[in-house]
């Protein structure tokens, strides 16, 4: 893939991807408004309400105290006029009295149709007449009366102090069913102001603690008086700010599946450039084990015509020579094609080792054995201590066998003096430890994490006599893992490197 389209697909994914973000957060932040503005009226509508039914209320009460009065007054001074009239007189003043009690009444119950029996020449038109004349002088004097009480509550109101007209018990019980009446369920608090913000009455100390100016709700208290004893009823809800998040539940999972394409979306550019990078490695293998196989090929190609050319002279020393060019450069060759071989222990998910008891010190006794020849020539040294007392494992000998070569093979190719190799072996609990450490030119920490990598190669070993492929330690990272074991590595620049392979013994599968 071509790096062009990498960032063209990268920047479209992006913009995708921002789009998305933008739209589900203006489309939360659009849910979040709506609701608050809809909690916000149903509350504003409930305080509204609130302290109109607690101004009818204080009105109702005065003027039903105040008519009780009156009848009252009506009905004792029916009684003085009783006690003061003669005998002679009574009949009459008795009428009177009983009109007089009828009319008091009929200012509180509808008039009833009676026809009298002291008229009989009387017509239902003239009783009608009657009767209407009746119910207007009641009507009038009822209204008058009204009138006088409403003049006499607006006056004494202007006197009283809010907590003299307002009952605080009632208000909680009023405040509680209206905002219930109006969908609003949530625990409140409220309290009582004047215009200059001074609490004249509170429901709880918690009152206002953490509230904000979005949660604080506030009405006039009798909305239809000019006074200058304004009171103001303010309502908190604490816990409104949680009702508007739990709204918003529904919305968890689209926020849940725009989570989801986001990890897509890294994962997915992780892979893209992994797997361009593995390109480049790839062909950087293969242009690499192209120049590495024409060497070996060349020489065994001359070495081939010389053996034809019949004017070469074929001595003894001229054959021994030739025959040593094949013999080496064969073996070149077919390290290089083992090396593509272990290539295919990478793609296979399975285990590919077949294991057997084996004892750990006797195998390195003999790679060592094989291996010291090479190390002698270069002036080098290897030594061991091979101090583990419980060194039977289960692995397969060919490919652990590798391992401990490949390491050993890399110290030698990567030291710039004459090499001291120091092998060792211990035990600790269940496990067998085996460190190989060498004094070659180092590994640069930046590097150290990464030469398990496969085809990584590291920047202090790309000399030409030393070219690789950058499998070798990835195949001993591989194989140990296979063997339930790890592999650690401690390097220092010009000092030299350490690896560590821990594998678990035969006790250990025992137990």
């Amino acid at each position: 893939m071509k790096r062009i389209t990498i960032v063209i697909l990268i920047i479209s994914m992006l913009v995708t991807f921002v789009g998305l973000i933008y739209l589900q957060a203006r489309y939360v932040r659009i849910n979040a408004e709506m609701i608050e503005n809809q909690f916000n009226e149903s509350v504003e509508r409930s305080l509204f309400q609130a302290v109109i039914l607690v101004e009818e209320n204080e009105a109702l009460e005065y003027l039903g105290e105040t008519l009780e009065g009156d009848i009252l007054k009506n009905k004792n001074s029916n009684l003085n006029v009783l006690s003061q009239t003669n005998a002679s007189t009574l009949g009459n003043q008795i009428d009177s009295v009983s009109k007089n009690l009828i009319m008091s009444q009929m200012s509180v119950h509808k008039p009833s149709l009676r026809l009298s029996t002291h008229h009989g020449h009387a017509t239902i038109e003239e009783t009608s007449r009657y009767l209407q004349e009746k119910f207007r002088q009641n009507f009038s004097r009822s209204k008058t009366i009204l009138d006088q009480a409403v003049f006499r509550w607006m006056r004494d109101s202007e006197s009283k102090e809010i907590s003299e007209r307002v009952n605080f018990g009632e208000l909680n019980t009023i405040l509680e069913k209206i905002l219930q009446n109006n969908g609003v369920q949530l625990p409140f608090y409220y309290s009582v102001v004047d215009k200059q913000g001074d609490i004249i009455f509170k429901c709880s100390k918690q009152l206002h603690e953490n509230a904000t100016n979005n949660n604080v709700f506030s009405q006039k208290l009798f909305p239809s008086e000019e006074t200058n004893r304004e009171a103001f009823l303010q309502v908190t809800f604490p816990t409104k700010q949680n009702y508007i998040l739990s709204s918003l539940n529904l919305l968890l999972p689209s926020v849940f599946l725009l989570v989801l394409i986001l990890v897509i979306f890294i994962v997915a550019i992780i892979i893209i450039f992994k797997q361009k990078q593995l390109n480049t490695i790839k062909n950087d293998f293969v242009n690499n084990m192209t120049h590495e196989l024409k060497t070996p090929i060349s020489s065994i190609s001359l070495a081939s015509q010389m053996l034809q050319d019949p004017s070469v002279g074929k001595t003894p020393e001229l054959l021994s020579h030739i025959s040593k060019v094949i013999r080496e450069e064969t073996k070149r060759l077919s390290f290089m094609v083992e090396k593509v071989l272990q290539m295919a222990v990478f793609e296979k998910d399975k285990s590919i080792l077949k294991v057997n008891e084996k004892q750990i010190n006797l195998l390195i006794k003999e790679i060592v054995s094989n291996f010291s020849l090479k190390v002698s020539n270069k002036g080098g040294q290897i030594t061991t201590n091979l101090n583990a007392t419980h060194d039977m494992a289960l692995v397969d000998e060919v490919h652990f066998t590798n391992v401990i070569f490949n390491l050993m093979d890399n110290a030698l190719k990567y030291s710039d003096k004459p090499l001291l190799l120091t092998i060792e072996t211990w035990n600790e609990k269940d496990n067998l430890l085996i460190s190989i450490e060498d004094n070659g030119i180092g590994i640069h920490k930046d590097d150290v994490k990464r030469v398990f990598e496969k085809f990584y190669r590291v920047s202090t070993g790309n000399l030409h006599n030393v070219k690789g492929f950058g499998l070798g330690l990835a195949y001993v990272k591989k194989i140990v893992t296979e063997h339930r074991g790890t592999i650690k590595v401690e390097s220092e620049l010009n000092i030299g490197t350490k690896f560590t392979i821990t594998i678990p013994t035969l006790k250990n599968y025992e137990l």
